[in-house]
């Protein structure tokens, strides 16, 4: 879950105000520079900046009641870079977990009820997700919060589709999805020069988007729904357990952030279904064990 999905190089519009200026008086709208973005979303020092989220994905096809599939639980960690032009990066490292939305457990086999078939999870790690950041950023004044909604259209080819290996996992040849978010924080905090990251963050986030590549649908007509909700928290130990523990001992470079903006691609899900794709076939958890870097 995160706003670079968006677009994989950068947000940016019009030259950014020193501070923050009402689009129209009265209105509710006001405008924010890159780093006073940056203090909602992450931070404008160097520090690691966490969030958590929990929510449902739902299956949604045509004449049939929509099914409640997963339960997800996840983590960002993020980092500002100040790039010296105006602009900042943000760096970050993501995990998502999907759920049984009965028992909450981690889910490692699913059996897809379309198709009789039992197939392996491939839970989200997606490292690097970065974005550049530059211009202004458009929000609404809602009493003594600021609201930060980002709408993006995500649509690029699929990494999967022209690959015969992969027809019966993802083969459109286009990705196309949408999704919203929408980023609460404490005005008094946002416009406090005093400090380079707000306390509170609250975000909401829903998605629309194809089967993922692991759930074996094949060309099947339908899509996800995702809904999900989370919050900045004051570090590592204030993760949900789940995700401390995946981390501690499985995934330690999930620690931290980057401390620089990578030249590699943003990790997707479904570039990492086709980066690993043996190892799904062999059956093996997921994610995949991945070192401290």
């Amino acid at each position: 879950m995160s706003i670079q999905t968006g677009n994989p190089s950068s947000l940016r519009s019009s030259p950014a105000p020193a501070r923050p200026h009402p689009i129209a008086p009265g209105s509710g709208r006001l405008q924010f520079d890159a780093a006073t973005f940056l203090k909602a979303r992450a931070a404008t020092d160097d520090r690691d900046v966490y969030l958590e989220w929990t929510g449902s994905i739902y299956a949604m096809l045509p004449d049939q009641t929509q099914c409640h599939l997963f339960d997800i639980v996840g983590m960002n960690v993020a980092r500002g870079v100040n790039n010296g032009d105006g602009s900042w990066s943000l760096v970050s490292r993501e995990l998502t977990y999907y759920l049984d939305p009965n028992t909450g457990a981690v889910l490692h086999s699913w059996d897809n009820p379309w198709t009789g078939e039992s197939v392996p999870v491939v839970h989200v790690a997606n490292d690097p997700v970065q974005i550049r950041l530059a211009g202004t950023f458009g929000a609404t004044l809602a009493g003594d919060s600021v609201i930060f909604t980002c709408d993006v259209f995500p649509a690029y080819p699929n990494p999967l589709g022209n690959d015969p290996r992969f027809q019966d996992y993802s083969p459109s040849p286009q990705y196309s999805a949408a999704e919203f978010f929408k980023l609460t924080v404490p005005l008094s905090e946002l416009t406090n020069p005093e400090l380079a990251a707000v306390e509170t963050m609250t975000v909401a986030w829903h998605r629309i988007g194809p089967w993922l590549p692991w759930m074996k649908m094949g060309d099947r007509s339908g899509q996800l729904v995702y809904s999900a909700c989370g919050q900045r928290v004051a570090g590592f130990e204030a993760l949900p357990p789940l995700l401390q523990t995946e981390i501690r001992d499985r995934l330690p470079k999930y620690r931290h952030a980057p401390d620089h903006h990578s030249t590699q691609n943003n990790m997707t899900s479904w570039r990492y279904f086709k980066e690993h794709f043996e190892a799904y076939l062999r059956g093996e958890m997921f994610p995949l064990p991945e070192l401290a870097v």
